[in-house]
């Protein structure tokens, strides 16, 4: 190293050299929850966060894509890395059901009357709750978890009766965890519970009013952090 003269003495150079580095990013950690035709949501616990990808379970008898979950493991931050998250998102999406009552397609608008009433019993009655293994933290109403904030969108119907336009659970901020972040240190067991009352409808939107096409939903929860990772160099 060089130095200019009367610059001073040279500063101390660390006898050993660094053992590991930190990475640090942003980062999104979802699961979901499906609920077929006629589910009874009324006084229902569900957890997300228990399945991870490719596995079945949370509603769904096939393996969740990675539409469904990006949990390589189920309900556990990885060793070495550790998330503080700093908001929490709910989405619902409309599907519908095959012959045998299970999820077949994750592509149906909210259009009509009794679908459109699906929508806002999850929005209206839906509460979220940390699952910590022996502790239970509540979160908030499903309509504080941004895309949750209400139901918005527009539906025409046409002289045949037929519904054009679609309607959704919102382009809500994120509210939940601004200034104080949940830390999730590496290791942690964790779920979301999402919770519904005693008033809570069963799942019933009907999709084909001529053949009794059945409405399924998926609940969608989104944790958005921050992750900070250990990288071992020596």
């Amino acid at each position: 190293m060089m130095v200019s003269p009367g610059s001073g003495p040279i500063p101390g150079v660390p006898s050993q050299l660094p053992t590991n580095l930190f990475r640090f990013g942003e980062i999104g950690l979802w699961s979901t929850h499906a609920f077929p035709a006629d589910f009874v949501l009324a006084n229902g616990n569900f957890r997300l966060f228990a399945t991870q990808l490719g596995a079945q379970g949370q509603g769904y008898v096939t393996g969740l894509s990675k539409t469904e979950t990006n949990l390589k493991e189920p309900g556990r931050i990885p060793s070495g890395q550790a998330y503080d998250v700093y908001g929490v998102a709910t989405q619902i999406i409309g599907a519908s059901t095959d012959a045998n009552g299970q999820i077949e397609l994750q592509c149906e608008p909210f259009d009509t009357e009794s679908t459109i009433r699906d929508l806002q019993n999850v929005v209206n009655n839906g509460i979220l709750s940390w699952d910590f293994t022996q502790t239970t933290v509540d979160i908030c109403p499903v309509m504080l978890a941004g895309a949750g904030g209400g139901v918005f969108g527009a539906v025409s119907q046409n002289a045949a009766d037929v519904s054009a336009g679609a309607m959704n659970n919102g382009n809500g901020g994120i509210w939940m965890y601004r200034k104080h972040p949940v830390a999730l240190p590496g290791n942690t067991t964790f779920a979301i519970l999402l919770q519904f009352g005693p008033r809570t409808c069963p799942v019933q939107g009907i999709i084909d009013p001529e053949t009794d096409e059945a409405l399924s939903i998926a609940v969608r929860v989104v944790l958005l952090g921050y992750y900070k990772s250990v990288i071992e160099i020596g």
